[in-house]
Order: structure tokens, then sequence, then C-alpha cells
């Protein structure tokens, strides 16, 4: 019956009605303008140039392809998960248009077979497929209109070829997995570049390390840095499941790296400063006798010059010159000497007599008064 179909639209090329009996079955639909189609399928390797000397491929139908899968794809999470939040539906969506889900459709639906290159980059497939089932839905955008593109993935997609609920509920960025871990566990995790090259084909290609608080984790290859540091992820995250050895390599690394952090660097420096430039000098008890006050070292002087003599054996100008303020310390002075000193002197083995002192104050009548009585009572 679709052979009738084909016979009847007159194509004048039986490449053609191959090529618009494969597309019927991949997208449900006849196309009305296989130019599009047949620009899906032509990959970059092939190096055409149309009149105007300008490249011809699939590049831009993959660009515009992508934006409407965004748009449908969110279209049918939002109403295939009601109350569901923003957060669950963006993981769904980026689940279902990520490059591993188109390029396993674009094999399984038989989009694969019908790309046109140069045959080098075959083993790069991880990119063609996926570029051609974007580019695809580009094409039917421009053929068909919108709602073909809402057809085709709701009918063909999703209702035949996947399970949006097990999707949805599938872990497959291990790359956030393993970051989410580490930052939990408060592990210092980095992916480090192994090395970078090219295959046979030109194709480039990347090997990422993931390094967990210094110790090696597992390697990735991939022919983009996000493939390689997934696959590096989820190796280790399978060993991290199956090896607690490499757990606690990973934890007491960690315990090192936290014990050098807590302790200090150098020596605090130390904020006293020295006052050494100022001479202190020792508590002396004697300090009192050795350092007299001028009031004391005058009278001390005074006494030392003088020899303590009874008022009565003073000249006038001897009496006169004291002050009453200065008779009375000196009077003082001679008496705490005399007193000090009484019991080791001895005048021609006679008892010194102290009677003659007195401290009330005698005047001039009166001495020679009491100095004619000791006279004459003798």
């Amino acid at each position: 019956m679709l052979n009738n179909i084909i016979d009847r639209i007159r194509l004048p090329f039986r490449q053609e009605k191959e090529l618009y009996l494969s597309l019927y079955r991949i997208i449900g639909v006849f196309p009305h303008d296989i130019s599009y189609y047949k620009l899906a399928l032509m990959h970059k390797s092939v190096m055409r140039r149309n009149a105007k000397g300008k490249p011809v491929n699939n590049e831009r139908l993959e660009f515009l392809g992508d934006a409407i899968l965004d748009a449908i794809v969110g279209d049918i999470v939002y109403r295939h998960f009601p109350g569901k939040r923003e957060g669950f539906l963006t993981n769904t969506r980026s689940k279902l248009v990520q490059r591993d889900t188109l390029n396993r459709l674009a094999k399984e639906m038989g989009i694969s077979r019908l790309i046109l290159s140069s045959g080098r980059s075959s083993s790069h497939n991880n990119y063609m497929g996926g570029n051609a089932f974007e580019a695809l839905v580009g094409a039917l955008y421009l053929d068909r209109g919108y709602n073909a593109c809402m057809r085709f993935m709701e009918d063909r997609v999703l209702a035949q070829m996947i399970n949006i609920d097990k999707v949805a509920y599938k872990e497959v960025n291990f790359k956030s997995k393993l970051i989410e871990w580490s930052q939990k566990n408060r592990v210092k995790m980095d992916f480090e570049i192994v090395d970078e090259k090219s295959d046979e084909n030109g194709s480039p290609m990347f090997n990422y390390r993931v390094m967990l608080e210094g110790v090696e984790g597992c390697n990735g290859t991939g022919y983009s840095k996000k493939e390689s540091q997934q696959k590096a992820a989820k190796l280790t995250l399978e060993r991290l499941r199956r090896e607690p050895q490499f757990i606690d390599s990973v934890f007491a690394a960690k315990g090192n790296r936290t014990k050098m952090e807590e302790e200090p660097v150098e020596n605090v420096p130390n904020t006293d400063t020295k006052d050494d430039f100022i001479i202190t000098r020792q508590p002396d008890e004697t300090a009192e006798e050795k350092h007299p006050t001028a009031f004391r070292e005058k009278v001390y002087k005074d006494n030392s010059r003088r020899q303590r003599r009874s008022p009565m054996y003073r000249s006038d100008n001897e009496v006169g010159e004291e002050t009453p303020g200065t008779a009375q310390h000196a009077a003082a002075a001679s008496a705490t000497v005399d007193n000090a000193t009484a019991n080791d002197l001895d005048l021609n083995g006679e008892e010194f007599d102290l009677s003659h002192i007195s401290a009330q104050r005698m005047s001039r009548e009166d001495i020679i008064a009491q100095a004619e009585a000791e006279a004459f009572g003798e």
C-alpha cells in the first residue's frame, strides 16, 4: 500500500522513493518538501557547497531542531507531571533530550542508516546520530509545522519507544550525584584532565579522572568533556559503593587535610614589649638611713661637727642663734643620741649623769643661776 502511494507521487528516482518510504516509517507522515530532509541527513563531513559557495550540511537544522525539541518535550513533561516542581521538570526534560537518549533513538528508528557522511566519522557516532535526530525535527518543523513535531514526539517516540515515568525517576547525571555526595560529606573533589587527543578519524577525545581529596578515582573517556566526566563520575560512584577501602582512603586524606588546616602555619608573634631600659632598685630596709632627708642630713651634719654641750657652756651667740623650733629639734636629737649611747659611755669610771638635761626651755637668768648653784654647791 505504501508503495502504491509513493508511485502516485511520481518520484523520478528510485532512491527518492526509498527515502520517502523510510521517512514515513520514521516520522509517520510523508514529506512535502524532501529537500529539508535531505539536508537534515547530510553530515558536515561531506563538505558540499551550494551555488554561492557556502557549505551545505545539517548544522543549521540541528540548531533549529534542538530549540523545537526543548519546547515540545517541556510541554509534554509539564502536562504529564502535574504538581511537580520546576527542578523535577527540568531534570526530566534534560534526560529526554540529552545526547545519549537521542543517539539511541536515532539508532533504533533507523535514522543513523540514512545519514550521508564521508564515512570517516563513523566512530564518532555519538555526535552524528543525535545531531541528525535534531536536524530531522527541524526539517519536520519547516515542512509540516509545530503540530506535526508534537505528534511525532508523542505518538512515535514517547508512546512507542520511551517510558517517560521510568526516565523521570532514573538517575543519569552521575556528575551531579558525585558532586552532591562530596558536598554533603565535605570531601574535596576535582576533575583532572589526563589526556586530550584525536582518534584515527581526527575526532577529538578527552580523558578525565576524578580526584577525591587527592586520591585518584576512576577515568572516563569520551568525545566531549561532559561525556568523559560523566563516565568518570559513574565509575567512581560504583567504586565507592563496592570498595570500602577506597572510601577509607578518601576520608583518611580528608582527615589529614583538615588537621593541617586547623594547625597554625607559623607561631603567633609575641606582643610583649621590653622595658629593660628602665633601671629599677630593689627595696632596701636601710634606705632611710642611707639616704636621709635634707632636714635629717643637716641635723646629723651639725651634730657631727658640733660637740653636744649643755646650754650652760654655750656662748651667748650660740644660744641666740637658735630658734625655738631649732632648739627643740636639737634637744630631741641630742636626747636620742645620748640615750642610745648612755649605757656604753663611761667618764673616768663615774656614771654619766643626765639630770641636767631637760626638755623645758630655760631663760638666760635661770641658766646662770643653776650654774652658780652647782659651782657653790661643790
